[in-house]
């Protein structure tokens, strides 16, 4: 069961830091003038990943100073994310059933 969990667990962050890339894409697109917001799909896709990742991205841009219109919060929330994946979980998963069995997905 716990296994299940903590596979469940690195799906949604690899699920989660593809969100993080396609909505800094996505924004970058609308920022150039290649994607027309006024189209209701483009609108629709563009409100729900900033709807998804607003929430974590904002804390971040609040810490980070103004670099002039460069916003790197996405970049820094990948790395938070894999660091999370690649450190945090299998060090719990290890401490849950009191070993180093490996973890591997």
């Amino acid at each position: 069961m716990i296994t299940a969990l903590f596979s469940l667990l690195y799906l949604l962050i690899r699920l989660y830091t593809w969100a993080v890339i396609l909505a800094a894409v996505f924004s970058m697109l609308v920022a150039f003038n290649v994607l027309d917001t006024r189209n209701r799909l483009v609108w629709t896709i563009g409100d729900f990943l900033y709807r998804l990742t607003e929430p974590a991205l904002r804390p971040i841009r609040n810490l980070l100073p103004n670099l002039g219109g460069i916003d790197l919060s996405p970049l820094i929330l990948i790395i938070l994310l894999q660091l999370v994946q690649q450190e945090v979980l299998p060090r719990l998963y290890a401490a849950i059933y009191g070993g180093w069995q490996s973890l591997v997905f």
